[in-house]
C-alpha cells in the first residue's frame, strides 16, 4: 500500500531572473516500510520536494500543479490547521543543516519536551520519560538532556535531532542531507543509527541526498532526479548493478574521487532560487 503517492507535480520559483520551474511533473510512489533515496546532483529540485510534500515553500514559490497524497489524503486540499498537525505526528523531516535548528541558548532537554507537549499532548512527567527512551533509542547518554547544543559534538546534534523527529512516532520519516556537515566515521555512525531504527520502528524514509554511498548504506530502492525530473526509479540491487538511464550511468562517474561518493554541484544551489 502507498503510504505517499505524487502525481506529475510542478513547483515553481519567482525570482528576480523570471519563473524557475524546480520540479517539473513529478511522481513517484513511496510503499509502506520501504526506504527510498532520492539522489541527484544540487539544485536538481530535491529539496523543493520535500518543501512541497509538508507544505513549507518559501513565499517565492508555489505549487503549480498536481496531486500529493498521505495515506489517500490529499495534502493540497488540507486546511493549514490539519496540515501542522500531520507533520511531527505523521510526517516527520531532517532538514538541511538541521543541527543548527537547536536552539543555541535552551537545553536540548527542554527543547524535546517541549515538543511533546506542545505537539504531543504529552503531560510533564511523561514528556520527560518520553525524552529519556527517545535519547536512549538514538545512543545518547540521557545526561545530555541538561546540556546546551554547544555542549554537544556535530554527530550527537544529529542524533537529538533524529530524536526530536521520532518524538511522536510518525509513519514517515523524510530526511534532507542528514550526514552532510559531518565527517566520515560519524557518518556511518549516524546512518547506523538510522538503519536500526527502520528496522525497529518500521520506518517507512525517504531519504534525500547527493552522496550515492548513502543511498548504498540505507535504501532498499532508489529514484534518481535530474533538472526537475524523475528520470529512474528502481530497488537498489539492480540499479547499484546496472542503471538504466544514462544520468543514472553518468552519476557513478560524476561522483567525486574521495570515497564519499558525492556528485559535484553543477547547476547551483536550490537554496539560492528559493531566497528569489
Amino acid at each position: 500500500m502507498s503510504i505517499l503517492s505524487i502525481r506529475d507535480l510542478k513547483v515553481n520559483y519567482e525570482t528576480q531572473d523570471g519563473t524557475v520551474q524546480a520540479v517539473d511533473g513529478v511522481s513517484l510512489d513511496l510503499e509502506e516500510g520501504q526506504h527510498l533515496g532520492l539522489i541527484g546532483e544540487s539544485g536538481c529540485g530535491k529539496t523543493t520536494l520535500l518543501k512541497a510534500i509538508v507544505q513549507v515553500l518559501p513565499r517565492n514559490g508555489h505549487i503549480v500543479s498536481g496531486e500529493i497524497k498521505f495515506q489517500g489524503m490529499d495534502l493540497l486540499k488540507l486546511p493549514p490547521a490539519e496540515m501542522r498537525q500531520l507533520r511531527w505526528r505523521e510526517i516527520a523531516t531532517i532538514p538541511q543543516a538541521s543541527m543548527d535548528s537547536l536552539n543555541p541558548v535552551q537545553r536540548v532537554g527542554s527543547q524535546l519536551t517541549k515538543l511533546l507537549r506542545v505537539r504531543g499532548g504529552y503531560r510533564k512527567k511523561a514528556a520527560r520519560k518520553r525524552a529519556v527512551d527517545l535519547f536512549d533509542m538514538v545512543g545518547l547518554d540521557t545526561e545530555r538532556l541538561m546540556h546546551y547544543p554547544h555542549e554537544f559534538s556535530g554527530g550527537m546534534k544529529q542524533r537529538a535531532v533524529i530524536a526530536m523527529a521520532l518524538a511522536l512516532e510518525p509513519s514517515l520519516l523524510i530526511a534532507d542531507e542528514p550526514v552532510t556537515a559531518l565527517d566520515v566515521i560519524v557518518q556511518h555512525q549516524i546512518l547506523e543509527v538510522l538503519r536500526e531504527l527502520e528496522r525497529e520502528l518500521n520506518l517507512t524514509v525517504m531519504l534525500i541526498t547527493h552522496d550515492i554511498s548513502v543511498v548504498a548504506q540505507v535504501c532498499d530502492s532508489v529514484s534518481v532526479m535530474y533538472a526537475g525530473r524523475i528520470v529512474e526509479e528502481a530497488a537498489a540491487e539492480p540499479f547499484f548493478a546496472s542503471p538504466a538511464h544514462p544520468y543514472s550511468g553518468g552519476i557513478f562517474q560524476i561522483a567525486t574521487p574521495t570515497g564519499h561518493g558525492a556528485l559535484s554541484d553543477s547547476r547551483g544551489s536550490e537554496e539560492k532560487i528559493m531566497r528569489g
